[in-house]
């Protein structure tokens, strides 16, 4: 992969704190709610590669952070049946793209047709310098786990320090 130089996503620009919805086109290009456009413009990133590593969540990263990734990768040690399996998968879905002047990006057809991401709306958040779009069915799926568990979850944090 060329090495692309752009400031990685940690550079200072503030990630969106919300989850946003968007849609995927007949096309297959995902339009960025505008905060998600505005966060990777002042962060400098421009292109990206975009995979998924568990076939519920498309993850768009940075490039910067995409190449720490594969740095992992290589240099797994004991683990690296483990980082070439994944790595596999990550490249076989994936792909690079570019994000155009209306924050539409193109997602990998095949990651497309894997997980029936076609025409429908998506659920978009940001997190550990990525974003992610999941579909609105598990979107939806996620937050009646997240309802059932929030009584344990809220008390374990609490005790963390989450005000």
């Amino acid at each position: 992969m060329d090495q692309i130089e752009q400031k990685p996503v940690e550079s200072g620009a503030e990630p969106p704190h919300s989850i946003a919805q968007a849609s995927v086109d007949d096309k297959g290009r995902l339009k960025l709610p505008s905060e998600f456009t505005e966060y990777l413009e002042k962060s400098g990133v421009t292109k990206v590669f975009i995979t998924t590593v568990d076939f519920r969540q498309v993850r768009i990263y940075p490039l910067a952070l995409w190449q720490r990734n594969e740095n992992l990768f290589d240099n797994a040690g004991e683990h690296t049946g483990e980082a070439e399996r994944l790595a596999r998968l990550a490249k076989h879905f994936g792909g690079d793209a570019e994000i155009d002047k209306s924050g539409r990006v193109l997602l990998p057809a095949l990651l497309r047709q894997e997980m029936g991401l076609e025409k429908q709306p998506v659920c978009v958040d940001a997190y550990g310098g990525r974003i992610n779009v999941v579909s609105k069915k598990i979107h939806d799926e996620l937050l009646q786990v997240a309802k059932a568990s929030l009584a344990g979850d809220l008390k374990t944090l609490e005790k963390l320090g989450f005000k």
